[in-house]
């Protein structure tokens, strides 16, 4: 209904994203409450305690924001929560994500350890490694990544340094694993016009050809944050 507003689906899982200035939520309510009409006129039933609210909001001078409400029942308002597989806080912060990622990825070494003991050979503990402990590291690692703490950092390198004995193998280095995914995903979006951040990625004069024009950053979250990142690779690249 508004410009300010996106409503994200994925299977039976939807999220309503706002962005309020000025203090005015009005577009944002008004679209929270057309949701809940389009499900009753539609035979869809929400699931208000399934649903939560949080608002991110980095002011110095922060108000308080009266809570949202779904069939008259007040929707809780959380700190943190996940999507999609990504803990996500209202200070953008990623230590609860690489906590919980790198605990799951340690109880998994238990695995490839009694495997290399049946004998199974260093490549195929190298692949088991990647489809089941990398993949719990690096998921949407282009997103969280360029942002979390250096404290974090060690502690999901330290992960890896544990796997790389198992298979006698090198196994790469989480940064190089984000260069990768970041440099892939970012040849995706400028090749795909269609695709809602293909405006954020400007090409410069002819004369510069495959170098790309830097967006302003006036915090260092969004300086580290994917797009700047995918911009400063591609043009480190030429």
């Amino acid at each position: 209904m508004h410009a300010s507003n996106s409503i994200i689906k994925f299977a039976d899982d939807t999220s309503v994203v706002g962005l309020i200035t000025i203090n005015d939520e009005t577009a944002y309510r008004e679209e929270v409450r057309a949701l809940g009409v389009w499900c009753q006129e539609n035979n869809l039933t929400l699931n208000v305690n399934k649903t939560n609210e949080m608002i991110v909001d980095f002011r110095k001078q922060q108000r308080e924001h009266p809570p949202i409400h779904i069939d008259g029942t007040v929707v809780e308002r959380v700190v943190n929560m996940k999507f999609l597989g990504v803990h996500i806080t209202d200070k953008l912060n990623w230590s609860t994500h690489t906590d919980s990622g790198g605990k799951k990825a340690q109880q998994r070494l238990f695995n490839p350890r009694r495997l290399k003991k049946f004998g199974l050979s260093p490549n195929a503990l190298t692949n088991f490694y990647r489809c089941t402990i990398e993949s719990i590291l690096s998921g949407c690692i282009t997103a969280w990544y360029g942002n979390f703490s250096a404290h974090n950092r060690k502690a999901l390198q330290r992960v890896v340094r544990s796997a790389q004995r198992i298979p006698w193998g090198k196994l790469p280095a989480l940064q190089d694993t984000y260069t990768t995914q970041c440099h892939r995903k970012v040849i995706k979006i400028i090749k795909d016009n269609n695709h809602p951040s293909h405006c954020l990625f400007t090409p410069l004069s002819s004369r510069r050809r495959g170098q790309y024009r830097c967006i302003k950053a006036g915090t260092e979250r969004l300086k580290n944050s994917f797009y700047l990142k995918a911009i400063r690779l591609l043009n480190s690249h030429h």
